[in-house]
């Protein structure tokens, strides 16, 4: 059972309107010698690409209660289980109750941290760059074997029945992305397809899924012709038990792209940023956790800076660098999808 919060965290879509609230705490311009992309409300003094912990050692904070989330790439409530172990790990670790909480979208996990309702989270790979850039995360942890950080490949499946070969027979077809946020889901196939003859927009219009578990569910229904995906969603849907990996062809996979990120808030008090990265890199994966997540077992240091820039490559090359309006504008997206989804699930329950 989840536990209740110690506040409200009633919505679950950020509306483009949400960043005028945070105009009072906006750093004045002259006060910030850089800032980079990163939202007015934060600084990088230090050109490292990440929001600076606040001068002002009055907004440091230091909560009795730590409030985290991990991205909702597949159905968020699978892995408040999945990861009890390490949450109570931390709770004895960092010494203060610990709370975990499935957020409902990429767009509702980076308000909740840019709102202070989450202390530190795990953010999927393109929505990392927004978390940094307008909520102020601090990516500093990323899953691995040994000293190796394990990555990911973007995956275009399809049906192992049906006739598609390769990438250009899509043409016209039903292809799912994920969201718009998403590097694999969206932002890749948008960068990487065109080169071997399929160009979304143009040769096909990307059915916006809500998730990478979602569009896989949907090639095996027929939903989608085909699916951009994550190999590790889908590797862990096989695992698990959930689809068949014979079901499926792959005919397309990218070079690799790094994991998750975990971050925290760059408010936090200094010591408990520091005790929180201790208990992380100390942590070992239980047997079932290895199993869920393809073998790692350990969180290992990452720099935002080095490991993201390929990432941050694609964003850019794709039209969605990682900055404010942009970020407005695939917040936008996903909210009108999410209601498009939502009303299309009320009409079906209608029908007699």
């Amino acid at each position: 059972m989840i536990p209740k919060l110690p506040f409200s965290c009633a919505r679950h879509v950020l509306l483009p309107a949400a960043f005028m609230t945070f105009s009072g705490f906006s750093l004045a311009q002259d006060a910030c010698p850089h800032r980079g992309q990163l939202d007015n409300a934060y600084c990088d003094a230090n050109n490292d690409l990440v929001a600076d912990l606040p001068t002002n050692k009055s907004k440091h904070r230091d909560p009795s209660t730590l409030v985290w989330a991990y991205t909702p790439v597949e159905d968020p409530a699978i892995y408040a289980n999945i990861f009890k172990p390490f949450t109570d790990h931390l709770e004895k670790c960092v010494g203060k109750k610990t709370v975990y909480y499935p957020v409902q979208s990429n767009a509702a996990e980076i308000e909740a941290m840019r709102s202070g309702r989450l202390h530190f989270a795990g953010f999927s790979t393109g929505p990392t760059g927004f978390a940094v850039n307008m909520a102020g995360a601090v990516p500093f942890a990323a899953k691995g074997v040994g000293t190796e950080v394990r990555g990911y490949n973007l995956l275009a499946i399809v049906k192992s029945g049906s006739t598609y070969q390769k990438l250009s027979d899509l043409k016209g077809k039903k292809v799912a992305h994920t969201a718009p946020s998403s590097n694999s889901g969206n932002l890749a196939p948008r960068v990487l397809f065109p080169s071997f003859g399929l160009t979304p927009d143009t040769d096909y219009k990307p059915m916006m899924s809500g998730g990478h578990d979602k569009s896989i569910l949907g090639v095996v229904s027929g939903d989608y012709d085909m699916a951009a995906v994550a190999s590790d969603v889908f590797d862990r849907m096989i695992t698990r038990g959930t689809v068949k990996k014979e079901d499926f062809r792959v005919i397309y996979k990218s070079a690799t792209f790094p994991t998750s990120s975990f971050a925290y808030a760059h408010d936090l008090k200094p010591e408990l940023a520091t005790k929180l990265q201790q208990c992380f890199y100390s942590f070992r994966f239980t047997e079932s956790m290895q199993k869920e997540f393809n073998g790692d077992d350990r969180f290992l240091p990452i720099s935002y800076a080095k490991d993201w820039a390929v990432v941050r490559d694609v964003a850019e090359k794709s039209g969605t660098p990682y900055n404010k309006a942009a970020y407005e504008a695939e917040s936008k997206r996903e909210a009108e999808a999410a209601a498009a989804k939502r009303a299309a699930a009320a009409s079906a329950e209608k029908k007699p």
